[in-house]
């Protein structure tokens, strides 16, 4: 996917994922402390999550196009560089989004109290935690610095003309 009404489809893609990894993230870790979130929420955490997954490489292939048609500095290539690596994040969130899925599902049908579903439940929270808190920083750390890639030196930090209410 190169261009969307004219314009890169990285711009617009990006937005996706901006909300699709914080939202997933979000999610898992309430349904992942919460076994009745995960109860209520059913099939729709993992598949928020497989489609958070499928977002990724759809804007960074987007990404890789805009890449070769704007000139390349170090900010771009930096940008670049983290935008590779938010795919094994996403694909964290959905493996863990599918297994709190199906760990709550089979504790919901066993209605069993056993010390081991317990300590699973608690290592998936933890897990869920960590890779929330990874995909969400990482997100940020690449939206940062694509923001930077895009508007360094792209403005003027001082009005140049005149707005609207002056007359």
């Amino acid at each position: 996917m190169s261009l969307v009404n004219g314009l890169p489809a990285h711009v617009l893609l990006v937005h996706f994922v901006v909300v699709l990894v914080p939202l997933t993230a979000l999610a898992l870790v309430v349904c992942a402390v919460w076994p009745p979130a995960a109860r209520r929420l059913g099939l729709v955490l993992p598949a928020l999550a497989l489609v958070t997954l499928a977002s990724v490489p759809l804007t960074t292939g987007a990404g890789e196009w805009l890449e070769k048609h704007v000139g390349s500095n170090a900010l771009v290539r930096r940008h670049a560089e983290l935008g590779d690596g938010l795919l094994p994040w996403a694909l964290g969130l959905f493996v863990l989004a599918a297994a709190v899925w199906w760990t709550t599902r089979r504790s919901s049908a066993q209605q069993d109290g056993a010390r081991s579903g317990s300590v699973i439940r608690i290592a998936a929270a933890a897990l869920s935690v960590a890779v929330a808190a990874g995909a969400v920083v990482d997100v940020y750390r690449i939206g940062d610095s694509g923001a930077k890639a895009a508007w360094q030196d792209g403005y003027s930090k001082t009005a140049t003309g005149s707005s609207e209410g002056d007359g």
